[in-house]
Parts: structure tokens; sequence; C-alpha cells
């Protein structure tokens, strides 16, 4: 197939971007044999290879480490250089659930809140009307639509004060990285008040030669427009997308070349509480109730609760933040947990946790892996996995599957793998348990990472950089192997 620039745009702009090898020679043999089990009767046993085989045959530079132990004991049964730090990718997430939960408990819940500062007389809140987040990271439009049913049956109509938006329960940021391109909504701004993942929804399509352009805060059952962001065609190649930020206002231009006919694709908000804030002064309206526009608080007030929306238990929310590897989950999730006054300080608080729980000392930058300078070894991970495989974090984490050197699953496999992967560019990492039918319970940690590879990455190649995915497809066919082999020996 023959890539075109306008192609090459196009699928950029359709697309969301998932973000020192030992080869030496070895004294060990190139393969095991894998001793037969009861009921192989006379057939012949299978051949395993060695680590070290597999690891060069990956051909993926830069480092690699693993560490797989006995989950019950901690017995380390195979490792490669175990202690080398480097990037966990999302597997950060795993690390950030054990740490929620013991910090947090897995019953606990985010809470979202209307609050009346006066009485409420004929329908009119005699006060402000304060609508304060609890920092809940899967709060959607259809929840703020029900929050607004709820109030007009409730009777309210409107306020002799303010709207007010209450945000400071967590830190506020404009992005989890500063080192990702503007335009990807895997990097959302994080406060007390997030919506949709904190998201907009942007549409085009070609209309008798001019472009439709919306945007809106689209869930199931309701699709608002919103007025914070907005988007124009500039008539460009390059760059894809351009930002510019204000105070109530975010303003998006988009290339014109890459278009093509129609499309689709979600954005990041910079002012979660203010895209919160209109979204649901829209909802309301649509119930004859009238709000002024909103106005941004640090303190919060004191009030009667109107109502409230609470999220499902953090347990659950932590489980799909496992298998969708949602960011923004992590940060609040960790962020809530320290209770820290700084993003930069919750990662301090994590790390001293990870010492004093785990007796282990990462570099934690983050919570969800996103950024790229965390560190952390694969003996570490591993041992923290030791330390919380008899609690709630095994059964959260994904069903990973086992899968043959071509990636394809292999069904019905009697091996259970539970397990977090993690990718950024030119680094792969998965980290989780194997369970055999019978068998004694594994964890395991697989890191590799091509540091200085990915760091002469410009900021535009890193949405797609040249070979990044035929590098990320080897790293995952090296850990399905050694998995296999593991199973196969140890299990």
């Amino acid at each position: 197939m023959q890539w075109t620039r306008r192609g090459m745009l196009a699928g950029l702009l359709a697309g969301i971007a998932t973000p020192l090898l030992a080869e030496g020679a070895s004294l060990a043999p190139a393969t095991s044999m894998f001793p037969r089990r009861r009921g192989d009767g006379g057939a012949a046993p299978r051949q395993i290879s060695s680590p070290d085989r597999l690891i060069a045959a990956a051909k993926l530079g830069g480092a690699l480490g693993f560490v797989v132990a006995d989950a019950t004991t901690g017995t380390v049964l195979e490792a490669h250089d175990p202690d080398s730090p480097l990037p966990p990718a999302s597997v950060m997430k795993a690390m950030t659930a054990a740490y929620a939960l013991d910090r947090l408990g897995p019953m606990h819940r985010f809470g979202t809140r209307i609050l009346a500062t006066g009485p409420i007389s004929g329908g009119i809140i005699q006060g402000d009307l304060v609508l304060a987040g609890g920092g809940d990271p899967v709060l959607d439009t259809d929840m703020l639509g029900d929050m607004a049913a709820q109030l007009a049956a409730r009777g309210i109509k409107g306020v002799s004060g303010r709207y007010l938006l209450w945000d400071a329960a967590l830190p506020r940021m404009e992005r989890i990285d500063s080192e990702q391109p503007d335009f990807v909504g895997y990097n959302p701004a994080i406060s007390g008040l997030n919506l949709n993942f904190n998201r907009v929804h942007f549409e085009w399509r070609r209309n008798a030669g001019a472009w439709n352009l919306t945007m809106d805060a689209r869930a199931e059952r309701f699709t608002p427009a919103v007025k914070l962001a907005r988007v124009s065609v500039a008539q460009r190649e390059t760059p894809l997308f351009t930002y510019q930020g204000g105070a109530r206002d975010e303003s998006w231009t988009v290339a014109s070349a890459a278009l093509g006919k129609g499309g689709a694709r979600w954005l990041p908000v910079r002012h979660p509480a203010l895209y919160t804030g209109e979204v649901f002064r829209t909802l309301v309206a649509s119930h004859g109730i009238k709000l002024p526009e909103a106005e941004r608080i640090d303190t919060l007030p004191e009030g009667q609760e109107v109502l409230r929306h609470d999220s499902q238990p953090l347990a659950e929310l932590l489980r799909d933040m496992l298998k969708h590897s949602t960011n923004l989950t992590a940060e609040v999730a960790g962020m809530t947990a320290s209770q820290a006054a700084s993003h930069q300080a919750s990662a301090v608080a994590m790390r001293e946790w990870a010492r004093g729980r785990h007796e282990i000392d990462p570099v934690i930058a983050d919570h969800s892996g996103l950024g790229a300078a965390s560190r952390i070894s694969a003996a570490q991970m591993v041992k923290m996995l030791v330390d919380v495989q008899g609690g709630a974090l095994p059964g959260l984490l994904k069903d990973h599957g086992v899968y043959d050197d071509k990636g394809a699953r292999l069904k019905a496999h009697p091996v259970t793998v539970r397990a977090k992967t993690g990718t950024l560019n030119f680094v792969s990492t998965l980290a989780g348990y194997i369970d055999p039918p019978g068998g004694r319970r594994l964890a395991f940690a697989i890191f590799a990472g091509d540091i200085d590879r990915r760091a002469k990455l410009s900021l535009a190649e890193r949405e797609r950089p040249q070979g990044g995915s035929a590098w990320n497809k080897r790293a995952k066919t090296l850990q399905s192997q050694l998995i296999n082999r593991w199973a196969a020996l140890h299990a």
C-alpha cells in the first residue's frame, strides 16, 4: 500500500495513539527439556527455548528485565536483569490500584453533590447553587442529565444567587504529561469535577463544499452542544491540530488536508470544571431551570445537600481502569488516596507507601504511567505483586490470555493469565499473575525499553513513530513466549 501525505494525516486524525538487551553468548542451553506430565504416555518431551535465546531473537535493543516468582512464597524461579529500572508505562496502574485499595478500601465511592446555600422558596434557591465535585473519574453526561431531572423533580426552578463550581477536591492539572501532543485524548486534564473523561466530541462533515463542524458532550442518551471548546479549519497540511486556551474557552484549529469527507474524534478539555458546569447548565435548562453563568470557586461554602450522585465502588472503577487503561481514573484514584496538595506530592506519597508497605523504592512521577520519568524494576514490581496476591488486585486484573508465537490467543487454554499491559513509544511492559489448573500461582513482570531510541523522537513523531509498531509486536511476542515457558516449567 502506498501512503500519501494526505492519507497519513487522515489516518492520524481518525486514530488514537496507543502510545541493553543481553545478546551475547550464554552458557545456558538453547532449549530445556519439559518433563512428561501424567497422561502423556510415550509422547516425546517438549522442548522449551531458553530465555537468552528468546531475548536474542526478539532484537529489541535497549534494556530488558524480567522476574517470575512463586506468588505465595516470593521465591524467584527465573530472572533476567531483574534490577534494571525502566519506565513501567501503564503497568504503573496496577501499583496505583493496590495503593488506592489499601488507602481507601474497595467500597469507596466518589460523590458529586448539588448544594444550596440558602432556603428554597417557591422553587427558587434563596442563595447560591453549588455543583461540588468529589473527583468522580467516570461521571458522564447521562449521569449529569439524571441529576438535572432529579433537581427538577424536587421543584427547583432557579436560583437567586450564583451558580458555583467547586472542583478543589483534587489538585487541578491541565494535562498529565507535558511531553504528549496537545490533541491526544488520553492525556486529559484532572480536577475535582471531571466529565466524559475530560474529553469533548469533535465531528466534521463535508456538505456542499463547506465543512460542518460540531463540538458536543455526547453520551448514550444526551448530546448537548458545547460552547467552551470550538474548532475551525485551517488551510494547511501540518500541524494536524493547534490549540490555544483562554481563561474560559478553548480554541482548536485542524488541518484541512487531514479531514477527508468526514469523521469524528475526542479531543481533551483543559477546563474540566467549566466544561462540566456548562453541560449541567444546558441540561437543567431543558427542564426549565434557569442558572446564571458558572463561576469556579476554591473554597466550598456551607449549604444543604439537595441531591448527590455516587460512583460505583472503587473496586469496580479500578477493574475498568485496568481493563481499558484509563489514565484519568488512575490519577484520580492515586491523588484521592494520597490527599496530597499537588500531583508531584501525590507521586511522592505513593513512593513512600511503596517503601513502607512493600520495602521497594521505585521512582514514581505519576499514577498512570503515561509519563516516561517513572522507573521500576521487574524485581520491585514482582515484590509488590507477591505482597498483595491474597487481596483484591489479582481478581481485578484483566484476563490477558495465553498466545502463540503468531499473536493468536489460544482458546480454552487451561492456564489463566491476569495481567496489566503497558505501552509507550519503544517501551513495552507486562505484569501480573499466572494461574495454572491445580498448580501454584506465579507472579511475574516483564519490562522492555529502548530509552535512547525513544528520547530521539520529536513531538511530531510520537503519535506514530517509524518502527514503533514492529518493535512493539516483537516485544509482545517475547512476552507471550516467556509466559508460555513459565506456565510449562513452573506451574
